[in-house]
């Protein structure tokens, strides 16, 4: 399958889930219990199968370190703007945790961010930017989940290290770390046949059908103050001090233009998972995930084609 009828074929799994999933909430009394349910099954099943054959299969080269670093330090960056712009808006406790979750967390994937590097950087973009999002399951299961576990049980309830280090739902981040050590070891993965693209849409599929199942569509405008914080900073702030600090040093062009494009990308499903986990504001966490998505695929990803010349060098 092609790149592009791949690409096609996961906004499909995209939209027809995340529709199915709105005309399944009011039939389905339970439908907070189902979303968890089906998040966890991905969490333990899918993903850390998705994870350990898509990195142990990488060509990692020390070269290369500084890529998943500037996605990192990109999350870091839109968490603490989100924590700068609070002070206007009137979140508290729960919501404030969503609002700043989905602040720094941004959907750098393949249905996104990476698809983008392909399209405007062909197949070493692509790569490349495997590379970027390989600090993204470390982020949200080391740093993202914790504080928001925190956020939602009083102190005493609070797990301790060991618990969370053999909570079922950091698979994911298990299967990284297996990864990393079958590379440190040299074991070469198997040459077989591996279902990556099907697993991928499952995952996908169940993730977007969650999101779904959370959103609220008569409350599409309620958030409009949260929306247009957060667009300011995922389209306007996070970009700009990306260009500002990337003009200071000198990096490889193309793994440059990797880091503009995703510095561009929109809230992340991940921040709608967080709430529905830790039962924060998930209404809030869907809606910014909704709007500030349409908000990218609207108005800034047509510039990004248009300016793709001055802002990528390209």
């Amino acid at each position: 399958m092609s790149p592009a009828a791949r690409f096609l074929l996961f906004q499909l799994m995209i939209i027809a889930p995340f529709l199915a999933g709105i005309a399944f909430r009011k039939r389905i009394s339970s439908a907070r219990d189902l979303t968890r349910r089906l998040i966890r099954l991905n969490l333990v099943l899918i993903e850390p199968c998705i994870a350990i054959w898509s990195i142990w299969g990488l060509d990692l080269r020390r070269d290369m370190a500084v890529l998943p670093v500037s996605g990192l330090l990109l999350a870091v960056t839109g968490l603490v703007l989100g924590r700068m712009v609070l002070a206007a808006l009137p979140l508290q406790g729960r919501s404030k945790a969503s609002f700043l979750i989905s602040s720094s967390i941004a959907n750098h994937g393949f249905t996104m961010g990476t698809f983008l590097c392909f399209f405007f950087l062909g197949e070493e973009g692509l790569g490349l930017s495997f590379l970027f999002v390989s600090y993204f399951l470390i982020y949200v299961f080391t740093v993202i989940f914790p504080y928001a576990r925190s956020v939602s049980s009083p102190l005493e309830d609070r797990p301790g290290i060991r618990a969370y280090v053999l909570d079922i739902q950091n698979m994911p981040l298990l299967a990284v770390a297996i990864a990393l050590v079958l590379h440190v070891f040299r074991v070469p993965r198997p040459g077989v046949s591996f279902p990556i693209d099907p697993l991928m849409m499952i995952s996908i599929a169940v993730y977007y059908f969650s999101l779904g199942m959370s959103f609220t569509p008569s409350r599409v405008f309620s958030f409009l103050r949260e929306n247009a914080a957060l667009s300011f900073i995922k389209f306007l702030a996070v970009p700009a001090i990306t260009v500002g600090v990337l003009a200071m040093v000198t990096l490889d062009p193309k793994v440059e233009a990797v880091i503009i494009i995703q510095s561009f990308m929109p809230a992340a499903i991940y921040s709608v998972i967080a709430s529905v986990l830790f039962d924060l504001d998930e209404s809030l966490a869907s809606n910014l995930f909704v709007i500030n998505t349409l908000f990218f695929l609207l108005f800034v990803l047509p510039l990004l084609f248009v300016f793709k010349g001055p802002i990528l060098g390209i």
